[in-house]
């Protein structure tokens, strides 16, 4: 019978931070990746100054400066009267050893964060390995069972199982915990187009007629995002590709003249766009953080510091019951009292921007309810310094900063 002490299922930036944490806190733990690897493109690949500041208190600092990456300080918008580009949000400004977004591929930090956890004797993370049903004995969750990509099965039994496998975790299927879904407006086709000198620099939005994209400074390319109406995907690729490329250019003409570099609907990627959160973030053995927990919108695009975050506490919260060996429905339960009033806050500031701009623009209407308030709205923000650093700071931190346990860092 192979066990452990926690079992986290998945391998994303939420599991291999708590992974990390516990191990180094001297917790047997056990992760489980289903993917072979952590190559997976169109990923969050934003590393935010709450995180950055983590990794130091880890001693990573050093070697994530190492890794390749584009840093972003300021968010642009195109709010002026002739669409001009407008700096609604300076990250730069702020007084903060870690000013900047740090745009760095996902596989390179979880890269960088398994290798340092396997330093830990205490720590093990089983690639190709995906938990396919959980273990239950009287009314608690004791563990899982596991298929390989080789088709081997098994079961790891473990005191506490925390669910970090996102927004189609396995623990979703479980009825008690209560998964609330919200209305969400769009879709989001992801794909990529080539920067050149003297582009803007930064997160650069641009605005068309019922059209809205994003793109993400990313050096020698443009990580691009156009948003959808939701469930429009099918009918708007039989549209054709050239139509697409003419909305965008409308929206980003600056952008026009390499628009050419999308050759096939194959290099444009779909995201089926949520926002939901469980009731109940855990049972009796179980706990889930993350977007297993919460799925994000894209909108702030901080969903992954968010999961960092979350385990973050969970670790502070579970080390001692977990080295004591009994993990009870306090302990889990105080996890997320600690985390769900940010995860709520968040996406209420998310359901906000989707009601009065995404859908909207998306239907060919002003934000705001009409132009001369949204016309204020931009003006207050960018004039007003205390304000535009409001959206600053809270794409930097969150809405409450997480230290890790003092057992865990270096």
């Amino acid at each position: 019978m192979e066990r452990t002490t926690c079992c986290v299922v998945g391998g994303g930036p939420a599991g291999m931070v708590l992974g990390l944490l516990l191990a180094r806190a001297g917790v047997a733990v056990t992760v489980l990746e289903k993917h072979g690897d952590f190559l997976r493109d169109f990923r969050g690949d934003t590393v935010h100054p709450s995180t950055l500041a983590l990794l130091e208190e880890l001693g990573l600092a050093e070697r994530f400066a190492e890794l390749p990456q584009r840093r972003v300080t300021t968010v642009r918008l195109p709010l002026g009267r002739d669409r001009s580009l407008v700096t609604v949000g300076d990250i730069g400004a702020l007084r903060s050893t870690y000013n900047y977004i740090a745009m760095v591929p996902q596989w390179d930090l979880l890269n960088l964060l398994a290798d340092e956890a396997r330093r830990e004797p205490s720590f093990s993370v089983r690639m190709s390995t995906e938990a396919t049903s959980f273990l239950v004995e009287r009314g608690r969750v004791t563990g899982v069972r596991y298929r390989t990509s080789d088709g081997g099965t098994g079961e790891l039994r473990a005191t506490l199982t925390v669910a970090c496998d996102g927004r189609d975790s396995l623990a979703r299927s479980r009825p008690e915990l209560g998964l609330r879904r919200f209305d969400c407006p769009m879709d989001a086709w992801w794909f990529r187009l080539p920067r050149r000198e003297g582009d803007p620099q930064g997160l650069v939005g641009g605005v068309g007629d019922r059209f809205l994209t994003a793109m993400i400074d990313r050096g020698d390319y443009w990580q691009c995002a156009t948003l959808i109406p939701k469930g429009s995907d099918a009918r708007r690729r039989a549209a054709g590709l050239d139509r697409f490329m003419a909305d965008f250019t409308a929206a980003v003409p600056w952008l026009g003249d390499r628009t050419h570099a999308v050759r096939s609907w194959d290099e444009v990627k779909l995201l089926d766009v949520r926002l939901d959160r469980l009731h109940r973030w855990h049972r009796p053995g179980l706990l889930c953080i993350g977007d297993a927990a919460h799925a994000m919108s894209p909108v702030f695009g901080i969903g992954i510091n968010l999961a960092v975050e979350d385990a973050v506490a969970a670790a502070r919260y579970l080390v001692e019951p977990l080295r004591a060996g009994a993990v009870g429905l306090r302990d889990v339960r105080a996890v997320q009292r600690r985390r769900w009033p940010t995860a709520a806050l968040t996406q209420a500031l998310q359901r906000t921007a989707h009601a009065r701009v995404i859908e909207p623009l998306l239907a060919g209407r002003s934000p705001f309810g009409n132009p001369r308030r949204a016309q204020r709205m931009t003006e207050l923000i960018t004039t007003s310094r205390w304000l535009n650093r409001v959206p600053a700071y809270f794409l930097a931190y969150g809405a409450v900063r997480e230290r890790p346990p003092t057992a865990s860092v270096r």
